[in-house]
This record gives C-alpha cells, structure tokens and sequence, in this order.
C-alpha cells in the first residue's frame, strides 16, 4: 500500500509543502545537525551499502561473472538509505525499520536508477575511448554530459524516494529543470560533497565507509527536496 502523506496529526490534511530552493551551505548544516543526531543509524545504513561497494570492488578483480548482479544491488540498497535521509530531513526521525521499509518501497526504482547509470557509465567509456585526444571537442562534450547527468543525480534520487507515486521520467524531468534553474548552487554543493568525502578518505577507510556516504544523501535528501512544515512553519 502507498504511505500516507505526511501529516500533524491523525485526521489532518495532507501537507503540501511549497517548494523553496535550499542552499548548498544550507544543506550541509541541515545535514551536519541531523547527522549528529542519528550517526549511529546512518553509520550502520553506510556500512551495510559499502560492503556491498567492496564486494563489487573484489568482483572486479577476482570475480567478473558476479558483477552484474552485485551492481545491480547498489541500487535497491543506495534508494533505501536514501529513504532514511528522506525521513530524517522531513520529519526529523530515523528508525532501524525504515530502512527495511525504504528498501520494500523503492527497490524497483533503485534498480532501474542502478541500471541507468550503469548503461551511461558504460556508454560514456565507449565515447570517451572512441573519440580519445584526435577528437578532443567531441571528447569534451562527452565530459560535459557526463558532468551534468551526475550533477542531476545529486537532486533525482531524493525526488524518487519522496514522490514515489509520480511516474520516473517526470522526476527525472523535473530534477534537471532544477539544475538548469540554479546550476551554480548545484556544482557549489557537489563540489563541497566532493570535499567531504576527499576528507572522509583521507582520514581514512572506515570513516568514508561508514559515515560520509549517509552524510552526502542526507545532505542531498535537504538540498534537492522542500523544507517540510513539520520541521520548519516557514514552509508553510
């Protein structure tokens, strides 16, 4: 059965939150606040989809037959951890059981995301092969592409796992109608993911494995989504 709409109380009408753009410093602190406070959940959430990230990472070494099918779990896992940030940015609450639940809601959906980058980043290997430096424009357009579907990504999942009712190529419209309306925030905040995460490495494995990955879709789930009347009036 789809899940309710978020609401104040039993009886209450659907909240239909209005949508106003979140800066990227914005997101991060939203993000650093509600990190604090469930980081033992998310770090386990972290965890769980990195051992699965090394398990690809073994397959390609050792193991290429179980590849395929390792990648495609990336997909269902990462849309239940992104339930989890979807949950805790809207309502300021986290239980073990959601992810469970987020992985039963979103799986499909995380698997078809999953299918479709995997078919892009191939596709864009090729192009890039294909073209190489004896024809750099069509190499650097390749690029640009490939920069502004993973850009688009950072705003599509927290959409998907939030209006799982809406059909996925509106989403995906809708998400890079955004981009295109505040491109600069948007690279301002993949930049300063990529200096979360750089950081989380170069503390060292086990923080990158277990913490920045849920702190980066959480801080997506705040930037892509609106600010949620339940966790701020304003919104209203």
């Amino acid at each position: 059965m789809p899940a309710p709409p978020l609401t104040r109380d039993v009886g209450a009408k659907p909240i239909e939150p209005t949508f106003r753009p979140v800066g990227a410093g914005r997101a991060l602190r939203a993000a650093a606040v509600d990190f604090y406070h469930q980081s033992w959940r998310l770090a386990a959430f972290n965890t769980v989809l990195s051992g699965v990230v090394l398990a690809i990472v073994y397959a390609i070494v050792w193991v290429l037959p179980i590849l395929a099918v390792l990648l495609l779990l990336v997909g269902p896992l990462a849309a239940a951890l992104m339930h989890c940030a979807v949950r805790l940015a809207q309502e300021d609450e986290l239980r073990f059981g959601d992810a469970v639940v987020g992985l039963r809601l979103h799986w499909r959906r995380g698997l078809v995301l999953a299918v479709v980058n995997l078919a892009a980043a191939l596709l864009a290997l090729i192009a890039l092969r294909f073209y190489g430096t004896e024809r750099w424009l069509f190499t650097i357009f390749v690029v640009d592409v490939l920069v502004v579907f993973v850009l688009v990504q950072l705003v599509l999942w927290p959409r998907v796992v939030h209006d799982r009712e809406r059909p996925l190529g509106q989403l995906a419209g809708d998400a890079l109608s955004d981009f295109l309306r505040r491109p600069l925030a948007t690279i301002g905040f993949a930049l300063e993911l990529a200096v979360v995460n750089a950081l989380g490495l170069a503390a060292g494995a086990l923080p990158f494995l277990t913490l920045t990955i849920a702190y980066s879709f959480l801080a997506a789930a705040h930037f892509a989504l609106p600010r949620s009347p339940l966790r701020d009036p304003l919104a209203e």
